[in-house]
C-alpha cells in the first residue's frame, strides 16, 4: 500500500496550497487536519483556542491526524503545531512520507497577511511570534521529515514536482505510476 504524503511546516509555508495541488495531481484524497478539527468541533480554530485553550485544540488535532493518516494513499496538510506532541511525531514517521515545507519568516508573514484567516498563535507581534515558533518547531519538523523543501522561490507546481521525485526515490516500490 502506498504511504500517505504529509506536509508539515509553519503557517504560511504553503501546506494547504501544495496539498491541494499534490492531491489533484495524484488523484488521491486530501485531508487537512485543521479542517477536520473544525468539522468535528463545529467551530473555527480561533474559537476553539479562545474558548477551550490550546490543549483542547491539540487533542482534537491528534485525533484528526490519526484519521487522516488512516487513508492511504492520501495527501495530508497538517497544522503547524502538529509536531508538538511526541505521539503525533511518531505517527507521522510510522505512517507517512513527511515533507517539511519552509520559507523565511518575512515570506511567511507576507503570505499570511494576504489571507483573512485568523491565526491565534501569531496574534500581536507576528514577526516575533513566528521567530519563536520557528525556534521551537524547526528541530521537530527536521526530526519527522523525509524531505525539507524551501518554498519561497517556487510555484506550487514546482514544489509538487520535487515532492513527487523525492517520494519515488524514497520508496519506488510504492510510488504511483504518475510519480515521475
Amino acid at each position: 500500500m502506498q504511504r500517505p504524503i504529509a506536509l508539515v511546516g509553519l503557517s504560511g509555508a504553503g501546506k494547504s496550497t501544495v496539498a491541494r495541488a499534490l492531491a489533484t495531481r495524484l488523484g488521491w484524497p486530501l485531508a487537512d487536519t485543521d479542517a477536520l478539527v473544525v468539522a468535528r468541533a463545529g467551530r473555527p480554530v480561533a474559537t476553539i483556542f479562545a474558548e477551550q485553550g490550546e490543549a483542547a485544540f491539540r487533542a482534537l488535532e491528534a485525533e484528526a491526524l490519526a484519521a487522516a493518516l488512516a487513508v492511504a494513499p492520501g495527501v495530508v496538510a497538517t497544522g503547524g503545531g502538529v509536531v508538538l506532541q511526541a505521539a503525533n511525531r511518531a505517527l507521522l514517521q510510522q505512517r507517512a512520507f513527511v515533507v517539511w515545507l519552509d520559507a523565511p519568516d518575512a515570506a511567511l508573514i507576507a503570505r499570511l497577511a494576504a489571507h483573512d484567516e485568523e491565526r491565534p498563535l501569531l496574534a500581536g507581534d507576528a514577526a516575533a511570534r513566528l521567530a519563536a515558533l520557528r525556534a521551537a518547531r524547526a528541530p521537530l519538523y527536521a526530526a519527522v521529515a523525509s524531505l525539507h523543501l524551501a518554498t519561497e522561490a517556487l510555484a506550487p507546481e514546482a514544489v509538487v514536482e520535487r515532492i513527487l521525485a523525492a517520494y519515488q526515490r524514497h520508496d519506488p516500490a510504492h510510488a504511483s505510476p504518475d510519480v515521475q
